[in-house]
């Protein structure tokens, strides 16, 4: 994913791109990270499987909550 170039306002430092991490993503960006589909990520959520935050109609899941849920359902096969 490409970050957007952040100019300095006023006497303001600019971060580089390594310092910037972010926490929300996009269902698409969550669908991209898991190697699912889109509507398999909104199943995911409406199941109760991953938390989600939502602003107006927007909906976000939290990086954290993608790992944890990844730990939470590895196994090994036998």
């Amino acid at each position: 994913m490409v970050t957007p170039e952040i100019k300095p306002f006023g006497n303001q430092r600019v971060r580089k791109a390594e310092e910037i991490t972010k926490r929300l993503y996009t269902l698409k960006e969550v669908a991209f990270y898991l190697g699912r589909g889109l509507h398999g990520v909104r199943d995911m959520i409406y199941r109760g499987d991953i938390p989600m935050v939502r602003n107006g109609r927007k909906m976000f899941v939290d990086i954290r909550d993608l790992d944890n849920f990844i730990e939470r359902n590895k196994s090994i096969y036998t």
